[in-house]
């Protein structure tokens, strides 16, 4: 009665988390989505705690309470601009956890060798739930058991680090350049290639020593990769480490014979690596390299920038918006840093009033997480039909008045065209340098946070709008008409 009842809600469960995943897809539906997925998950963690092998209540009830909480705290304190960071840290649990199952299966199964060893048949009888299927398993069996258990330590350990390495690039604790160690590539396949002989060796002796020595080195794997990848990539690396999670998910369900785990992991490892090469082609990537790392760095000596950054007020720039006709609007994640999309919005709301045509162009990978500033937009209530992703508008920008860039870099830098040597060379940009007018709104002179040097702050058409992003536009809000 247990296994059918947990058999069924796990059924229920992965519908809805796969209605989760598809409602996501579009804005309109995204609240129900997510609300699809807080009950799926509610219903799967109900579900295991009544299924068979179920035990240590109090245990149980103290970590989800104390889990509950501190979700509870981060959610009501982190804001959007932490967003990326927060998901890059909880992907780190995710791989922690997969480590932490990993080793728990190991012990288990030393233990029931232990009683096979000993002949205690009685004590192996009276084994339920995991390690009661562990103990009724063949050899053959006990084989697959002992690489599911190794892949899913394997990537759990690489996500882990890989993803604390992610969190302090986004949150500025380290730096974001591409960093690696002499012969970076090939100390990460030493490092596979000694993984997959210790696999052989684990299968043959059945000694955790071999697991752990794997376990440190697919922590040094994941620390490395993402150590070797720039701060312009960070999109994609947040990205691409949700799809590890997923497998480690999916690696450490089939270890536990957890049909809804394996789904669940499949789901998030497969659409983490699908957005993954959306987003490298998006930035003209290869998949390869980015799942290899150590990309995003410059090629050779970057092309030198002529002329000097010329500053408008907010005068000037309400006087090009009340003269002009088409208007296109490109967010980065300096909006985000400003909280700005209201103001912004509003912007918006009074431009429209006067009869203009105002567009928003969206860069695959702008911010600092996938769909980030569609996710601002939509909270400041910009409406859907007027927010176009850059192969939609980017032929619009030779017939615009006035761009304006707020608290973009690298999608708008025309290096990614003119020069072969820039570290996003290649990388498909909104052309904004096309419209008769551009003003950028930016803090100050500097790089930004991938250290890149863009001319388009150089440009005759173009025109520096300093000051923090929300300040500047609620000046510039009393001067439209």
């Amino acid at each position: 009665m247990e296994f059918g009842f947990t058999t069924a809600a796990y059924v229920v469960a992965a519908v809805l988390f796969i209605l989760s995943l598809g409602g996501l897809s579009g804005q309109e539906s995204a609240k129900r989505a997510v609300w699809y997925g807080i009950v799926g998950m509610g219903l799967a963690v109900l579900a295991t705690l009544f299924g068979p092998g179920a035990g240590l209540w109090w245990l149980s009830a103290i970590l989800i309470a104390g889990g509950g909480a501190i979700g509870w705290y981060v959610a009501n304190k982190v804001e959007m601009t932490g967003m990326p960071q927060l998901v890059a840290a909880m992907h780190s649990l995710v791989g922690l956890a997969a480590v932490f199952v990993g080793f728990n299966a190991e012990l288990v199964m030393n233990r029931i060798a232990r009683l096979h060893h000993d002949g205690e048949h009685d004590a192996l009888s009276a084994l339920a739930g995991f390690a009661g299927r562990v103990a009724h398993k063949t050899p053959v069996e006990m084989g697959i058991l002992q690489v599911e258990v190794f892949l899913g330590v394997f990537i759990g350990a690489v996500t882990f680090t890989g993803s604390v390495v992610a969190y302090g690039k986004l949150a500025g604790k380290l730096n974001s350049s591409a960093t690696k160690l002499p012969g970076g590539h090939f100390l990460n396949a030493g490092a596979a290639g000694l993984s997959l002989v210790l696999l052989f060796v684990y299968m043959g002796t059945d000694s955790g020593w071999a697991l752990s020595i794997m376990t440190l080195l697919a922590l040094f794997i994941g620390y490395h990769l993402i150590m070797g990848i720039g701060g312009a990539d960070m999109p994609v690396v947040v990205s691409m480490l949700n799809s590890y999670s997923g497998w480690a998910a999916a690696a450490i369900g089939f270890s536990l014979g957890n049909d809804l785990l394996i789904v669940v992991g499949a789901l998030v490892g497969s659409s983490g690596a699908i957005l993954s090469y959306i987003m490298c082609k998006a930035m003209n990537r290869s998949f390869i390299s980015v799942i290899l790392g150590g990309f995003g760095g410059p090629a050779g000596p970057a092309m030198e920038i002529d002329g000097e950054q010329v500053a408008i007020d907010a005068d000037g720039v309400a006087t090009a918006l009340n003269e002009a006709d088409n208007i296109i609007i490109i967010p980065g994640y300096g909006m985000a840093v400003a909280q700005a999309q209201q103001s912004v919005s509003e912007l918006t709301r009074k431009l429209r009033a006067a009869g203009k045509n105002v567009r928003f162009a969206i860069h695959p990978v702008a911010g600092r997480l996938p769909g980030h500033m569609n996710v601002l937009l939509a909270e400041a209530k910009v409406p859907y039909d007027i927010v176009m992703e850059m192969d939609e508008i980017n032929e619009d920008f030779p017939d615009t008045d006035v761009a304006i860039v707020i608290g973009s870099n690298d999608i708008v830098n025309p290096a990614a065209q003119e020069d072969p040597n820039s570290p996003i060379a290649g990388m498909p940009v909104l052309e904004c340098w096309k419209a008769k007018q551009v003003f950028v709104s930016k803090r100050g002179q500097g790089t930004g946070y991938s250290g890149i040097e863009n001319p388009l702050f150089y440009k005759e058409n173009t025109r520096m709008f300093y000051g923090d992003a929300k300040a500047s536009l609620d000046a510039l809000l009393p001067k439209i008409s």
